[in-house]
């Protein structure tokens, strides 16, 4: 299971190759983001990790570069509220329905559960295909997923 600090890890470790990718100076990608020049090169040294909210703003601005989408997948975003939220259901929000990124595990009266090939959380989708729980602790999604599709 994926935690934030394995997150942060990742994402540090990568960000130099994200900013190059995006064809952003230390300058510009460090103004964008939030932090300073020097805090930015630290992090791009391997001297200290981003936190998280650097992480989320990294995830969140720079989401479709391939390096993000090799990471997470297409819905970073997903990945880090599921890891921020563990376990709780929350807000409902519309999916493409996962026919790229998405294993169906399970499916009943109308509820689909998946796991996403690349980060390994698991989703629970409705009949409209909403988003209604996800998490990456299989043992309590199959259990959400039983409740849901009595």
């Amino acid at each position: 299971m994926v935690n934030r600090t394995e997150i942060i890890k990742i994402v540090s470790d990568k960000l130099r190759l994200i900013r190059t990718e995006a064809g952003y100076t230390q300058d510009k990608m460090a103004e964008i983001i939030g932090v300073s020049k020097k805090t930015l090169v630290q992090i791009e040294k391997g001297r200290v990790q981003a936190g998280w909210s650097t992480v989320v703003t990294v995830c969140a601005l720079f989401r479709e570069t391939e390096t993000v989408q090799f990471l997470f997948g297409n819905e970073p975003l997903e990945v880090l509220e599921t890891v921020a939220r563990e376990g709780i259901d929350y807000r409902k929000m519309k999916t493409l329905g996962g026919r790229i990124w998405w294993k169906e595990v399970s499916k009943k009266n109308g509820y689909v559960l998946q796991q996403n090939i690349i980060s390994k959380h698991f989703r629970i989708l409705d009949d409209k295909r909403y988003r209604i729980f996800s998490s990456f602790d299989e043992k309590l999604t199959k259990a959400r997923f039983k409740e849901l599709s009595k």
